[in-house]
């Protein structure tokens, strides 16, 4: 007794010390692994798991078997906090798999028991279909070594039954998910069935049978559901798919067990490929089908750019590709492309973002009202958008509950408005009896009432029924039309599994070939396997969809009831117009600144005729007359280049602007060569010859040669002339349009203004004119400084040098303003041609005013026009008295004359006074003579006499007073000879009126 309390002891102690370990701690204690399998620990080493013995709370371990052995329960455990293992109740073990091939019975049934994977202890129950007898054990169960215990039975043909043999179809509807198209397509398919199994010339020993789920449109759902298709009995003969994702599943897989597919509800364009889904048919025609009547209305409604936002599924992306290749071909842009996979609100303001306008829409149902919450947020809808949407959704969509959104009906109804679907005609809109025996109509009714009075707009699937009807028509005929040629090779359609190729070829070949009349229309097969039809043209006109227009896709022919509605007065324009207006210079402006140009032309014409006429005068003689007719002519020149300035577009034409360029750089450029070029050569000539001191008296002596002069004009032109030349040939000038930024008008929101400028421009437009710039800009700065440095210079040669050069100061600097002025206004076409003009226009004025005005005058005043000649002859002399020169000179001699007269006569009167104290002291010596003399008074002294200037006797005699005179006053006049008689009067009057004489 002892001993068995000491072992139950020991047994429980390690439990209580791991309770009490977790209670402090928190954490699991290490478990057993199942018998022929392990633990595998997540992140520990082999040394950290021999050293550990709690493991923290949320820890997982994950069991492992041996060999060919499976996990049966948990296999994955987690600590909880309490201190154990998740689903301690279940136990986990590590059997072995027996064959999963007793698993199926061909032409039978298998159920498993319990369910799961083939194991120890599963047993398997076997049944026979009707019309087979069962040879064999009906169930078997598996062994502790992966074996079953009997022979896998079979079902054999029950040659004696005559009742109709089952053919099975396995289906996947869509009852929820992206499209709930099996809403309306089940009842549809089940009423075809049910019409084909009663009739007697149709498979009269077959009975068609439809097996079908729910998938989701779901292709990870898909996969499962196709599995329990393949791998449960019984065997079917046939797939139908649905949604376009599940379809493009089904079909890849079926080529490997044999089996043809059938959709009812397929669009995707990537399912039109024989190589990769080989026994591929839809009776709902490619989304591609839409794409040629889309690139139609395109093309009738004159749009050329639009945008398109899809859902990134292989339907809608396949459809889009197909899509760009057609607009491509018809000169149609993608300008704008967006995408999302769940929530489109990005995507849709992008499109707001980017000017999107008419847009192609790709998206199932749900999402469509997704997007169009966006866009009623983002006011993307109205006047100036036009949305493309896929025409197979219900007729309220947009009307539906939508917990996934937070727009009300009201808002939903407002973005729709105006859209366009294209749809493929899914019902036969004329009263035609088909293969079912029923028209369009009929089979509408008969479908209203399997669907127990449901709204058929809040049935997903209603207009794809008419497809799901059609296809298991098409099914039925195609079966049918096989029974013969097989009965001639010794097979029948229930001999059908997943082995026999040759069966699967002859219902392939029977659909392919199929064509018949039913309830969507003419049913036929294109070699894709995809069924070719019509397209309605549908557009929500007030909330409700009305047919606008059928396309012909086979005969590209277009019926159009002309019935279309927009919210504006038509259809809007594809993109905001963008209505390029040139700019123009302002007439007013224009006119006025060539009035001024023109005054300014004929007073040069006027100064240029004066100084022909009078060139004889020796006064325009001494100014170089030919220099002044050679400015003349420049500033003419300048002021005729006005006019082409002021030509653009609006008076010439766009292929002729390229001479007015021309005519603009020459006149501007041969001008200033002659206007400018012959002031610079008069300024320059007197700066050499009258700033130099040592040479200053040989130079003035020397006689001007006119040919230097001109010579230098001529040099300066030519420089001009060349430039221009190499200018003109190696990059012409032509036109530039320049660009500003849009304008909105009033009014209109959907039209932009786009302003565009002409300009004349070349290829290195700014290396040119900084090489004419600069060279120009050298020459004004040379002519300034010419100009300061001979200010004070008096020259008979050139007798309007400073004139020249207030008219160079007043030229030099509107140019160095005018050039960068313009440059940086070259983009206001008023102000850069009123600035550059008026500059050419008042420095030319000032030019011809300040050279010519005064020349006028003068003459005008003076009356000197008497040529060199007849000035000679007169005056007996060639000096000039009129000159002005030497009238300055005389004047600044006549000042210092004065002055040394003035001096002469202060001292005169000191003499006058020192004589007459000299001769009173004369007479007090010598009163007897006096005396003797007294009644003869002696003469006084005479002012006139010479001789009374003398000192008394005993005083030296001073000098002449010519010595202290100087040499021009001596040598200029005999004031103090010994015979003159001279006053302070005679001096003032006589000698100024020799010096002005």
């Amino acid at each position: 007794m002892a001993q068995s309390l000491f072992l139950l002891t020991l047994s429980i102690l390690p439990f209580l010390t791991v309770a009490i370990h977790n209670s402090t701690t928190g954490g699991c204690a290490i478990i057993r692994p199942p018998r022929d399998g392990g633990i595998r620990y997540r992140g520990l080493t082999q040394e950290q798991i021999r050293s550990v013995q709690i493991l923290p709370v949320d820890y997982e371990i994950e069991y492992i078997c041996r060999g060919n052995r499976i996990i049966v329960g948990p296999k994955v455990r987690k600590c909880l906090p309490n201190g154990t293992w998740t689903d301690m109740t279940l136990r986990s073990k590590c059997l072995l798999l027996c064959p999963r091939v007793w698993t199926s019975l061909e032409n039978g049934q298998v159920v498993v028991w319990p369910s799961g994977p083939p194991v120890e202890g599963t047993i398997l129950q076997y049944s026979c279909l009707t019309g087979f007898i069962l040879v064999g054990r009906n169930s078997t169960q598996c062994n502790k070594l992966g074996k079953w215990d009997s022979p896998k039975p079979v079902c054999e043909y029950d040659r004696h039954y005559s009742g109709k043999k089952k053919l099975y179809i396995g289906a996947l509807f869509p009852m929820s998910g992206g499209w709930p198209g099996g809403q309306a397509c089940l009842p549809s398919a089940q009423m075809a069935l049910d019409l084909v199994n009663n009739r007697t010339d149709i498979l009269p020993d077959y009975e068609l049978e439809l097996i079908h789920y729910d998938s989701m449109c779901d292709p990870g759902e898909a996969t499962k559901l196709l599995y329990d298709l393949l791998y449960t009995e019984p065997i079917k003969i046939v797939l139908m798919p649905g949604c376009s994702s599940v379809s493009t599943l089904v079909a890849e897989a079926a080529r490997m067990w044999n089996l043809i597919v059938l959709s009812y509800g397929s669009s995707s364009p990537a399912l039109s490929n024989r190589q990769r889904f080989p026994t591929f048919f839809r009776t709902h025609p490619s989304a591609t089908l839409h794409n040629p009547t889309r690139v139609q209305l395109f093309q009738k409604w004159k749009w050329t750019k639009i945008a398109t936002i899809q859902q990134t599924t292989e339907v809608f992306t396949s459809t889009l590709d197909d899509l760009e290749q057609r607009v491509k071909e018809a000169g149609i842009e993608i300008s704008v492309r967006q995408s999302f996979l769940t929530d489109p609100a990005v995507a849709v303001k992008n499109l707001k973002r980017q000017d999107a306008r008419i847009i192609v829409g790709l998206f199932y149902e749900t999402e469509a009202r997704k997007v169009f919450c966006e866009v009623f947020k983002e006011k993307l809808y109205g006047k100036k958008y036009v949305w493309f949407l896929i025409g197979w959704y219900a007729d309220n969509w947009f009307k539906i509950k939508d917990p996934s959104i937070n727009c009300t009906v009201e808002n939903m109804t407002e973005a729709v408005e105006g859209h366009v679907t294209t749809e493929i005609v899914m019902l036969n809109p004329e009263t035609v009896r088909g293969a079912s025996n029923l028209t369009s109509q009929e089979f509408l009714a008969q479908l209203m009432s399997r669907l127990g009075g449901k709204n058929p707009e809040e049935t997903g699937g209603f207009q794809e029924a008419p497809l799901a009807y059609d296809a298991v028509w098409a099914l039925a005929l195609a079966l049918n039309k096989t029974v013969g040629p097989l009965k001639a090779k010794g097979r029948r359609l229930e001999d059908f599994n997943y082995n026999h190729r040759d069966i699967t070829a002859e219902i392939y070949r029977a659909l392919n070939t199929s064509s018949f009349e039913g309830v969507s229309g003419h049913v036929v097969f294109d070699a894709q396997g995809s069924r070719m039809a019509w397209t309605l043209i549908e557009q929500l006109q007030g909330g409700s969809y009305k047919k606008i227009g059928y396309y012909d896709s086979t005969k590209g022919n277009l019926s159009w009831y002309g019935n279309d509605k927009w919210i504006g007065p038509g259809p809007p324009a594809d993109q905001t117009m963008v209505i390029e207006e040139f700019r123009f210079l302002s007439q007013k402006l224009f006119i006025s600144v060539s009035v001024f140009a023109g005054l300014g032309i004929l007073l040069g014409i006027m100064c240029l005729s004066f100084n022909i006429y009078n060139s004889n005068v020796r006064y325009i003689q001494n100014s170089q007359p030919y220099l002044n007719n050679m400015t003349a002519v420049g500033c003419m020149m300048a002021l005729a280049a006005v006019f082409p300035l002021g030509i653009d577009g609006q008076h010439v034409h766009r292929a002729q602007f390229p001479v007015v360029c021309q005519f603009r750089l020459w006149l501007l450029g041969l001008g200033f060569s002659l206007a400018y070029g012959s002031m610079f050569t008069k300024i320059w000539w007197v700066h050499t010859v009258f700033t130099k001191k040592d040479e200053k008296k040989e130079k003035r002596k020397q006689h001007l040669e006119p040919w230097k002069l001109y010579a230098t004009v001529g040099v300066l032109l030519a420089i001009d002339i060349l430039s221009l030349m190499i200018w003109q040939i190696v990059d012409p000038l032509h036109i530039t349009v320049e660009k500003f930024t849009k304008e909105a008008p009033k009014g209109d929101q959907d039209v932009l203004i786009q302003p565009l400028l002409e300009h004349c421009s070349s290829e290195k437009m700014n290396t040119w004119l900084g090489v004419v710039y600069g060279y120009k800009g050298l020459l004004l700065l040379l002519g300034i400084f010419l100009a300061y440095e001979t200010k004070s210079v008096s020259t008979e040669k050139i007798n309007d040098h400073r004139a020249v050069g207030m008219a160079i100061y007043n030229v030099a600097v509107l140019c160095m303003i005018t050039a960068p002025v313009t440059m940086i206004l070259s983009s206001q076409q008023d102000a850069s041609f009123a600035f550059a003009s008026l500059a050419i226009v008042f420095s030319v004025y000032i030019t011809l005013v300040v050279l010519f005005i005064p020349k006028m005058r003068r003459l005008i005043t003076r009356g000197e026009w008497q040529s060199e000649q007849q000035d000679t002859m007169k005056t007996g002399s060639s000096t000039n008295n009129n000159d002005e020169e030497k009238s300055r000179q005389l004047e600044r001699e006549n000042r210092e004359l004065q002055k040394i007269i003035q001096e002469k006569e202060e001292r005169v009167s000191e003499l006058r006074t020192q004589l007459a104290e000299r001769q009173a002291l004369r007479s007090r010596r010598r009163p007897s003579t006096h005396n003797q003399n007294h009644s003869t008074p002696p003469p006084p002294a005479s002012q006139n006499d010479p001789k009374s200037f003398l000192p008394p006797p005993g005083y030296p005699i001073p000098s002449s007073e010519n010595h202290s005179l100087p040499p021009s006053f001596s040598n200029s006049s005999n004031l103090y000879q010994p015979d003159s008689k001279i006053s302070r009067n005679h001096c003032h009057t006589s000698r100024l009126q020799l010096l002005y004489k």
